[in-house]
């Protein structure tokens, strides 16, 4: 859903005029498919290990309701509907983008979660990459602009990697995934690469508004959002809490839609 809310976001902010509501909700289910390709793929990759862990072990394939073999013909069929639906009502360069994120997320990230913290900034291109391929949608070109707003969300998937896997620690461990940074240690030092890249957000967040996508009113929201981000983050550097995280992380699922709801509003 995240996803597909995100592809609406960059086609949003890409427009010059009015909101193609048909186009708009192809492109979003498009891409509801296509993501959803990608974790059906991930999970029979990672169906041994999802039945090591507490919060995977309930999963269709861990518990053998599917098979792999039926998991796959499935992921394919859904794949390729999306890609097709993407080809049909937006372009080229769009499909090849979603084809790439979901080749990225399944089969480049999805390994290297037990090889180290690479996953998280591998896994932050696919994660970023919605926001551009909604903006692609509409302009056909990989522009300044859509960069702009990749950045902000690739940024922001580090903080969020991050404090999913300091809350989900134990779990992760028992699979042998490897995402936190400085050694994987729940410490100061990973608290502070926390809020190293979620402070990086606040000056990100006005380059929309510095460069006419979007006005000074999304910039306000999206700077009062940043700085209450921010602060969660000194919290965990000071205790190095689960708890703590846990904040970070449900911080994370508040900010990137608040700040895109802003700044689509301040769009249009």
């Amino acid at each position: 859903m995240l996803v597909a809310f995100s592809s609406a976001f960059g086609y949003v902010l890409a427009i010059n005029g009015a909101v193609d509501w048909f186009i708009l909700s192809m492109l979003s289910i498009g891409g509801f498919l296509v993501s959803g390709a990608s974790v059906i793929f991930n999970q029979i990759i990672e169906k041994d290990l999802d039945a090591m862990m507490n919060r995977t072990k309930t999963r269709p394939l861990p518990l053998g309701i599917i098979s792999s073999y039926e998991a796959l013909i499935y992921g394919l069929i859904v794949g390729i509907a999306g890609l097709v639906m993407l080809y049909i009502y937006t372009n080229p360069l769009t499909v090849l983008l979603s084809f790439i994120s979901m080749l990225l997320y399944s089969f480049v990230y999805t390994p290297l979660k037990r090889v180290g913290p690479i996953a998280v900034f591998v896994g932050a291109i696919p994660g970023a990459l919605p926001p551009l391929i909604g903006w692609v949608a509409f302009s056909g070109d990989i522009t300044f602009e859509a960069l702009v707003i990749f950045g902000i969300q690739f940024i922001w998937q580090f903080p969020h990697f991050w404090a999913i896997a300091w809350v989900a620690d134990d779990d992760y461990k028992r699979a042998g995934f490897k995402l936190l940074p400085n050694g994987g240690r729940k410490d100061f030092n990973s608290a502070v690469q926390i809020m190293t890249y979620t402070l990086f957000l606040l000056p990100l967040s006005l380059l929309p508004a510095k460069f006419g996508i979007t006005g000074i009113d999304s910039a306000i929201v999206a700077i009062v959002c940043g700085v209450l981000f921010l602060a969660q983050t000194f919290k965990l550097m000071i205790d190095t809490s689960r708890k703590s995280a846990l904040k970070i992380m449900f911080g994370s699922f508040i900010y990137l839609p608040v700040v895109q709801i802003a700044f689509m509003l301040d769009k249009v």
